[in-house]
């Protein structure tokens, strides 16, 4: 969807979606951080014994505690990739002019994807308490960006319907004026 509001907002509109995304997102992890630190109800900590849970808080704070590491990691790692990701399609867009949005789209896709494939895992679990090995973060990193690569290949002719469901509510000459300013946005 970035590389849709790249095409007729520019960079500057994706930073804006990008930062309003990580403002929600750090939200959430800081609502999940301060329920770990919580004292928990009497009733919560053996709720679940009879199940093979002893100790429901310790349960809690060890899912949430390991989805702090994921979430710092998730957010790092969609910032960055977005950047590099508006970047080149912008560098593209500059190479091609208005023809293959196929390839802008697809490819600023490619590269960011391969950043953020790798950033995240290595945040969340090489430096993150599980400390993973290289072989099974390159391993993991490697499938994650191999199903990644293959999604935006499919989603190609996605970015060209929404496309044309945009110049058809907009009119062709308002959605080239958006696309015309989009190119000098930044």
């Amino acid at each position: 969807m970035t590389d849709v509001i790249n095409e007729y907002f520019g960079p500057r509109g994706v930073r804006f979606i990008s930062w309003l995304a990580v403002a929600l997102i750090s939200y959430a992890f800081l609502a999940a951080y301060l329920a770990i630190g919580i004292a928990p109800a009497d009733w919560w900590v053996t709720v679940n014994a009879s199940q093979g849970v002893p100790d429901m808080q310790s349960a809690f704070n060890a899912i949430f505690g390991q989805g702090m590491w994921t979430i710092g990691g998730s957010l790092t790692a969609f910032l960055v990739g977005q950047l590099i990701d508006v970047s080149v399609f912008q560098a593209i867009r500059r190479a091609t002019g208005e023809r293959f949005i196929w390839l802008r789209a697809t490819g600023s896709t490619l590269v960011s994807q391969l950043v953020d494939s790798f950033v995240v895992l290595y945040i969340a679990f090489v430096l993150g308490p599980q400390h993973w090995p290289t072989g099974l973060f390159l391993a993991v990193g490697t499938v994650n960006y191999g199903y990644k690569a293959v999604m935006a290949l499919a989603m190609t002719p996605v970015i060209y319907l929404v496309r044309r469901g945009i110049r058809a509510y907009l009119g062709a000459a308002e959605a080239q004026a958006l696309e015309a300013t989009a190119v000098g946005r930044d």
